[in-house]
This record gives C-alpha cells, sequence and structure tokens, in this order.
C-alpha cells in the first residue's frame, strides 16, 4: 500500500508558477502606475532598492526552496521575513537594523530500519511506514539574525557599513536551530555606478553561549551581489550567499551557489514594491546537501517623503 504522493518538487512548481502568474498579473495591473516612486526618481528607488544600507524602511520577504536533498531529493523550504530599519545614530552616521526571521520547513534527513521495529521488508506496513518518513518534516521557526550596521549618511562612490551580527537560538525545533548564541562581524561596501550596482556583505559568527550538548558555530555567510537596471524599474540580478561552515569535514565545509534572475520595482496600488526571481545551481555542497534553489522575493518599500519647505 502507497500513500499518494505530492511530492516537494511538484509543491515547488506550483509555487514557482503562482509566483510569476502573479508577477506578470500585476505587471499588467499595474504596470503603468510604477513610475513615479514615492520620493525621487524612479532610478533613484530601484538603487535605494538595492542597498542593503540605505535611509529607507524596508520589509523584504523572501522565500528559498533548496532542492535536490538527500537520497530521495526532497526540498527545504526558508521563507525569511527581513524588516529594515534605518535610525539616524548621529547626524553624520546612520544605524541601520537588519533582522532575518526564518519561518522553514525541514525534511527529514533518511529512512530509519524499520526491521528492528518488527516491520519487514515487502508489507503493507513497510511501504506505509517508508513513506510516511519520506515526506515527513518538522516546520517551525528557526534561529533569529539581527544586524546593526553604522554607517556614514553623507553620500560616497563607497557606500559601506559595519557592525555587529547576533544569531538567537530562537529554533522551535532542533532540527531548526543551532542551540547556540552567536556573535561577530558584519561588513557590507557596494559602488553604484551608472546602471550598476556592485557590492558584497559578509559576516563570520562564533558561538558564545548556548545549549553544551550542541555543537559549537563558526560559520561565515559571504553574499555578492550584482544587479543591472534596465528601463520602467526592470533589472537583472545575480545575488548568491556563499557559506562556510568552518567545523564541517574536508568536502562539506562550502555552500557555493551561481546564477541569478529578473526583478522589477513597480507599485500595488500606492505601495512601491520591489519583486524577483532567481534560480541558483550550488556548484560545491555538502554530501546530501541542496543541489539548487530558486528564490521568490517581494519587498515593500517605504522611502521618505519630500520634505515640504
Amino acid at each position: 500500500m502507497k500513500l499518494t504522493r505530492f511530492t516537494q518538487s511538484k509543491r515547488g512548481s506550483l509555487l514557482c508558477s503562482i509566483f510569476f502568474v502573479g508577477f506578470f498579473l500585476c505587471n499588467a495591473r499595474f504596470g503603468n502606475a510604477q513610475q513615479a516612486p514615492a520620493s525621487g526618481g524612479g532610478e533613484d528607488l530601484q538603487k535605494a532598492s538595492q542597498n542593503p544600507v540605505a535611509s529607507m524602511i524596508s520589509v523584504p520577504i523572501q522565500n528559498n526552496s533548496n532542492f535536490g536533498i538527500g537520497p530521495y531529493d526532497r526540498t527545504q523550504n526558508v521563507l525569511n521575513i527581513q524588516p529594515v530599519i534605518p535610525v539616524r545614530a548621529t547626524p553624520k552616521v546612520n544605524l541601520i537594523i537588519r533582522w532575518i526571521a526564518p519561518i522553514i520547513y525541514q525534511p527529514a534527513p533518511g529512512t530509519a530500519n524499520l526491521e528492528v521495529y518488527g516491520i519487514n521488508e515487502g508489507t503493507p506496513a513497510y511501504w506505509l511506514a517508508q513513506d510516511v518518513q519520506r515526506y515527513a518534516g518538522v516546520s517551525g521557526f528557526g534561529d533569529m539574525m539581527p544586524t546593526f550596521f553604522l554607517s556614514p549618511s553623507a553620500p560616497h562612490k563607497l557606500i559601506f557599513g559595519a557592525g555587529p551580527v547576533f544569531v538567537l537560538p530562537t529554533a522551535t525545533s532542533k532540527v531548526l536551530g543551532q542551540g547556540k548564541f552567536s556573535i561577530g562581524p558584519s561588513i557590507v561596501a557596494l559602488l553604484q555606478p551608472g546602471h550598476w550596482t556592485l557590492g558584497t556583505l559578509v559576516n563570520n559568527v562564533w558561538s558564545v553561549a548556548g545549549d553544551s550538548d550542541r555543537s559549537s558555530v563558526n560559520q561565515m555567510s559571504l553574499q555578492y551581489f550584482v544587479n543591472y537596471n534596465l528601463s520602467k524599474g526592470w533589472y537583472l540580478s545575480s545575488a548568491p550567499t556563499l557559506t562556510a561552515n568552518w567545523k564541517a569535514s574536508d568536502g562539506n565545509v562550502w555552500v557555493v551557489p551561481f546564477g541569478g534572475g529578473p526583478g522589477r520595482i513597480m507599485r500595488l496600488g500606492a505601495q512601491p514594491v520591489n519583486i524577483s526571481g532567481q534560480f541558483y545551481g550550488n556548484a560545491v555542497h555538502p554530501v546530501g546537501g541542496s543541489s539548487w534553489t530558486m528564490r521568490l522575493s517581494i519587498a515593500f518599500l517605504f522611502p521618505q517623503k519630500p520634505k515640504t519647505p
């Protein structure tokens, strides 16, 4: 007896289809209204949305579907809610507060030895148990990650910011988090010549407290981003996140993705938004790790209104 299967890959394809249908419907419905941003020209809003330390409140919601995990090509899903709030720390320095709050679906890592429990291969109970394990998983909140960047408020060709990043043990299940309180430095630097945005954001965290039964943490995250802005709010983007788990065994340290996709700054009614879709293949990944990722995102933008004289 086999369970009826609605596989992770089908769910991912359905999610992708829904996103892009909605994306083009929004373009058809609101495309004519997207030209005029709430503050400044369309190009200004486009570049501000691509600047991690811009003086603009934004609420990105990013969904990452990581495909090809384990022997059954399962799919992990990570929905990141990433509010960005700028604060004027001094007349010359801005404090940019960035949060990442992940909601995770983690598929089961593998099948158990069912014979130990008296469930023999070839029986209906065996196939039912294998199917349950194969498609079962854990959902919940992951570890939250706040970052506090200090960045000059005056405009410069080289835009940069630096500050501490924290990883808080807020996961609702052991498999969704590290069980450690970690801290480290984070640095962002970028240039925006002409139609381009070129930059990188890097951090490294070390565990300093937490569950003594859990492994210590020493890991790096490096995101480089290359955007080319087109007309009518469209742009092309590549913004993969490379990670290194320095505690892992040889061959399991790095995740190195390559890829990209299109995006557009537009309006939903009066609300400016940044919508994008990207695909990344992992050229290097740990044994049993994801082989490719689909990233879909929408960011709600809240630019400052022009001051009236």
